[in-house]
């Protein structure tokens, strides 16, 4: 949200806007209704820019999430008010905010009789099944993580155009269809389920990776989306295999996130981890879902992407990756939903356990792939790897283009340092022939 951090109160507004704004527009859309979307969107919004201008001369709220949601909310307020149909709505509406106190401190909200948790009530709502599914997952993340229509975009490899036309119409047919913000009984879950899932994979993936920014991983999205997948995984309604399998995924992967970074906020690279700061904790909940994920038939590609981020949370070191097993849980990805990008992930596997020679040839498959051409890690992928055998130039070439491409900070920052590595390298003479 904040173009340009400068100030601490600068950062912590966007922190807090990170943080923060998917709950804002969960509880305001509980209390006005799903045919407010666009203003709750547009309050929010406005609470935040309005602590950009106050707080530094001011000074920080003591409850700073407390004010931002009453600023939020009493706008809401005015803007009904104004209306013709406020009569009808107003006795609602307070009952509605005064129902109960409204906490964004940590909680550890559990299903009883119903779900009882605005933010996952706001995602079902969205992925409702009136709407086509590319739809409900880019207003999953829009209204519930509070991305970016950039971020959307990139999450889909699609324009912003594109993406910002969908959600207009998405909004629009919620409201042509007076959906309710309860949640969906037991019998309509299944038809929303797996979007759901989508979208709490897709919000993980965004804070385990940042697209843009000043820092590499999101630490409030992926703890949003493992506590969103675990009530799921704890309710029998919904704790499908697939729901188990996507919450042991999600733990494999954030069992790592501090030993990603080093103190710059730069990614490390896998093999350089220190393993030791693994949290344990969290990959033991991971092979609970896991084990539980392994009941019955089924086998999605949250079971495989799960297989594949158990071989490297489980490896005692780098070298005893079992790259073998991860190559074989790729092919069978790909047979049951095929990508480009699961293609370059196993592209990178293979080089892995074959060589950098064998990684370039199954990249010579994809790369042509026009979802590809904008994505960065795919020539980053391939400037590492043409960097091995030696194709200095082509690498350097390849790692211009990734940095072209490249929003987050981080990930710029690493990438210089891998061009000036290979520049290193050519001028001793290095790199593989074949």
């Amino acid at each position: 949200m904040v173009a340009a951090v400068a100030s601490p109160i600068e950062r912590w507004v966007d922190h807090l806007f990170r943080r923060r704004a998917g709950q804002m527009i969960s509880t305001l859309t509980r209390i006005f209704g799903p045919q407010e979307l666009d203003l709750v969107e547009e309050v929010v919004q406005e609470a935040f820019l309005k602590a950009l201008k106050q707080w530094p001369f001011h000074g920080v709220p003591d409850n700073p999430s407390a004010w931002l949601i009453q600023v939020a909310k009493n706008r809401a307020l005015d803007t009904v008010r104004r209306r013709a149909n406020w009569r009808s709505k107003e006795s609602q509406i307070e009952r509605s905010i005064f129902s109960r106190r409204h906490s964004f401190e940590a909680h550890d909200a559990r299903f009883a009789d119903e779900i009882r948790d605005d933010e996952l009530r706001l995602v079902f709502m969205c992925c409702h099944p009136a709407l086509g599914r590319n739809a409900r997952i880019a207003l999953t993340l829009k209204m519930s993580a509070a991305f970016s229509t950039a971020e959307i975009a990139r999450a889909f490899l699609a324009r912003e155009s594109a993406i910002a036309q969908r959600l207009v119409r998405a909004k629009r047919k919620l409201r042509e269809l007076e959906v309710s913000f309860e949640m969906p009984e037991p019998h309509e879950m299944p038809a929303r389920l797996d979007s759901v899932l989508e979208s709490l994979y897709l919000i993980f993936n965004e804070g385990h990776s940042a697209h843009e920014g000043e820092d590499l991983v999101r630490f409030e999205l992926c703890h949003q989306a493992i506590r969103l997948a675990e009530l799921l995984a704890d309710h029998p309604v919904t704790a499908t295999t697939s729901v188990r399998a996507l919450t042991a995924l999600l733990l494999f992967q954030a069992c790592r996130l501090g030993a990603r970074t080093d103190e710059a906020g730069d990614p490390i690279r896998l093999d350089e981890q220190d393993r030791s700061l693994w949290d344990r904790r969290v990959l033991a909940r991971g092979l609970e879902h896991f084990e539980a994920a392994a009941e019955g038939n089924e086998l999605s590609r949250y079971h495989l992407e799960a297989e594949i981020a158990s071989c490297h949370a489980l490896a005692e070191n780098y070298g005893a990756t079992d790259w073998q097993r991860i190559v074989s849980a790729y092919d069978q990805l790909l047979a049951i939903e095929p990508s480009p990008v699961i293609s370059l992930n196993r592209a990178i596997a293979l080089s892995r356990l074959e060589g950098p020679w064998a990684g370039l040839e199954a990249l010579d498959e994809v790369e042509t792939e026009p979802a590809l051409q904008s994505y960065y890690p795919l020539h980053a992928t391939r400037a590492e790897l043409l960097s091995q055998v030696g194709r200095f130039a082509e690498s350097r070439a390849a790692c211009q283009r990734a940095l072209q491409l490249a929003v987050s900070a981080p990930v710029r920052r690493s990438l210089m340092v891998r061009l000036a590595e290979t520049e290193e390298t050519r001028e001793r003479g290095g790199g593989a022939v074949r």
